[in-house]
């Protein structure tokens, strides 16, 4: 990817963070000899403010849409919500609203970034849809998500409206003469049954199947293995203080140091299972210092409490970035980055690498 863009490869990708892929080389094959493609990623807005998770996926694909200057789409599935959560449409629109503040403050270039509602932008997409589901039946979606019968219906049909945004069809107003555009999907891991079935019924639709790249998951601060969740004292928010940033990591973060000081200083600290050394990987951009920091930590070097300062200086620096930058954002901005707008310059062919 360096060779093909000229820039330096995301942190993520040099340290592994997204670490595998369906179909990428095909489409950077494609982008070379100058054919189009467009990011596509989501967001479901189940909490007034996203945390340091959240921005994960965003910040990559940020970096994406810089380095490869193509059309973003950004899916608001306040209808999951809906059907997943004991949540009202009226709630989860006022989430939808204060998570799109969120994505627009991260800076995303807003000439070439749609993002759209489920509620608002379906009927575009309803043809497609359409086309989904009748591809698709009741035991495949049973088999990937294992919905039960007693669950409602919407869940059931949600996999096909999260589907519907991997194909160009459904943004006319972007790819007014192109129907087939390659569509890159940067997710967690945990997003990969949607897109593979998506993917199984691509041809039989004649549409090309998108290409994915995942990341693995962002590490609660309890040191599980599963993904960080939203509940207070196991994520850092983007609307948290500083003291609460600190008195989260001191308090809540695993610690892969010695149960002493003595048997700190003999032993070292244990890397792989270190919470703040994780979170470190993801945000610390120095790779050099970083991995100074690795070593002197499994080496008794340096003590827990020096790694925790650091992260809890990296994370007010984003946070308080980020809280600077919403401060700014309107409802017309809003309202502006989800407008249906004509984006047809951005689906134009560009010359050949």
């Amino acid at each position: 990817m360096e060779s093909l863009t000229g820039k330096k490869a995301h942190r993520f990708l040099r340290r592994g963070i997204f670490f595998s892929h369906r179909d990428l080389h095909f489409l950077l094959d494609l982008y070379e000899r100058g054919q189009p493609f467009y990011l596509y990623t989501g967001r479901g807005p189940s909490s007034e403010s996203m945390h340091m998770g959240h921005l994960v996926p965003f910040m990559f694909t940020k970096w994406l849409q810089d380095t490869f200057n193509v059309p973003l789409v950004i899916q608001i599935t306040d209808d999951e919500k809906f059907y997943f959560k004991d949540l009202s449409i009226e709630e989860v629109e006022k989430l939808a609203t204060e998570n799109i503040k969120d994505i627009i403050a991260m800076g995303f270039n807003k000439e070439s970034t749609f993002i759209f509602r489920d509620f608002e932008y379906v009927g575009t997409m309803y043809r497609t849809i359409a086309r989904i589901e009748k591809a698709m039946t009741a035991s495949q979606v049973r088999g990937c998500f294992g919905f039960k019968p007693e669950d409602n219906l919407g869940k059931w049909m949600f996999p096909a409206i999260q589907a519907a945004p991997s194909f160009s069809v459904c943004f006319p107003h972007i790819f007014p003469s192109k129907k087939n555009v390659f569509c890159l999907i940067p997710q967690a891991i945990d997003q990969d049954p949607y897109f593979r079935m998506t993917r199984d019924i691509a041809p039989r639709l004649g549409y090309l199947k998108p290409a994915l790249i995942h990341s693995k998951f962002f590490p609660g601060l309890s040191g599980s293995k599963g993904k960080m969740s939203s509940s207070v004292g196991a994520a850092v928010f983007l609307t948290d203080t500083e003291k609460q940033i600190k008195d989260k990591i001191n308090k809540h973060a695993f610690s892969g140091g010695g149960a002493t000081k003595e048997e700190h200083l003999l032993l070292g600290g244990n890397t792989d299972v270190d919470v703040p050394l994780q979170w470190l990987s993801f945000f610390f951009e120095d790779d050099t210092v970083l991995e100074q920091v690795r070593k002197d930590y499994a080496a008794g070097r340096i003590m827990t409490g020096d790694v925790k300062k650091l992260l809890i200086t990296v994370l007010w620096d984003i946070v308080k970035s980020h809280q600077e930058a919403r401060k700014n954002v309107t409802n017309q901005d809003v309202a502006d980055i989800s407008k249906v707008r004509d984006m047809s310059h951005l689906s134009q062919e560009r010359p050949s690498h």
